[in-house]
């Protein structure tokens, strides 16, 4: 049973409420909390056009980097969740968005009055991590951990769901290539639902701050290398493909050329260095059991929703244009 919420809040802001996680979180919040006020700032009035027929939820077009504009809205908030983040980019763009954004809501909050943060980051920070990502997330914890702030910080393995951007990407390269060259082929993950990683953001807003982890690893109950989940989104669509895993010198080169190319980055050499550390749970701090969640298995979710790109169901979504 899921346990009662807080009942004093009245209003949340949740920065990059509109992207995966963020939609996720979204429609938790509204189904289970319908008297909240939900408060998502977006860049571009469309890409929150999921979130509209969600009647509490209000997506006011804003910069949340402009620290007036950012104070202004966490105004008369009582909590704010932070799950803006980038994979792709240059050092300069994970020290924005990664550090320096934290470091502007904490000013934010302060000006508004604002204690409560719950912050998502990753599995494998860490002040010697080897990749930009990593060490800008290290950074960003630490900005808001020194802040004396009442945080909650999460830290995701590589995140499953419908509508996410890694099973999806590697089905849908598959359907399109005969063969698969894969660097990072033996990286480790555990992978963790989307809708969990949701569940623990909702339980650790309407929990009292007493008792509630300070830190919570959020990961799948099963660990895998990047080439079984490779396999695995191929088997579920009905696409599985050669893979030939490459050497390093080759799947540096490859990230090289992918990262040039025009359109959304598919792997990055700060990718592969991020994929140096296993994206795994420690064991040494608290997880998703601690919240009272049971986590999902991967093979109880994607299989349904990967078997879309095959077969009949393949030809409807070619038909209507998907």
């Amino acid at each position: 049973m899921t346990p009662a919420l807080r009942s004093d809040m009245k209003r949340v802001v949740v920065l990059g409420g509109s992207g995966f996680v963020g939609r996720a979180l979204c429609r938790r919040l509204v189904a289970r909390w319908p008297a909240l006020c939900v408060v998502v700032p977006t860049r571009r009035a469309g890409h929150a056009q999921a979130l509209r027929p969600l009647p509490t939820v209000l997506t006011p077009v804003a910069d949340v980097h402009d620290a007036a504009t950012l104070a202004n809205l966490l105004t008369g908030a009582d909590a704010v969740v932070n799950l803006v983040a980038i994979l792709h980019g240059t050092a300069a763009a994970f020290e924005r968005v990664h550090v320096e954004l934290p470091r502007r809501l904490v000013a934010a909050c302060r000006t508004a009055g604002v204690t409560r943060v719950l912050h998502v980051s990753a599995l494998g920070v860490g002040p010697e991590a080897p990749s930009n990502y990593l060490r800008s997330k290290t950074q960003g914890e630490q900005v808001l951990q020194q802040a004396g702030l009442a945080l909650t910080v999460l830290r995701p393995s590589v995140i499953f769901g419908a509508e996410d951007r890694f099973l999806n990407l590697f089905a849908k390269l598959q359907a399109l290539a005969p063969v698969l060259p894969l660097g990072g082929s033996a990286a480790r993950f555990q992978p963790v639902w989307v809708e969990d990683v949701a569940e623990a953001l909702l339980r650790s807003l309407g929990r009292p701050l007493a008792g509630l982890p300070p830190v919570i690893e959020c990961a799948g109950p099963q660990v895998f290398t990047l080439a079984e989940l490779v396999q695995r989104a191929g088997r579920w669509s009905g696409h599985e493909r050669l893979q030939i895993p490459l050497p390093a010198p080759l799947a540096r080169l490859q990230a090289g050329l992918l990262e040039w190319m025009p359109g959304p980055t598919l792997m990055s050499r700060d990718n592969l260095d991020s994929m140096r550390v296993p994206n795994v749970a420690s064991g040494a701090l608290p997880g998703l059991d601690a919240l009272g969640i049971a986590a999902t298995a991967i093979e109880a979710v994607m299989p349904a929703v990967l078997a879309v790109r095959s077969g009949p169901s393949q030809l409807d979504r070619l038909r209507a244009g998907r």
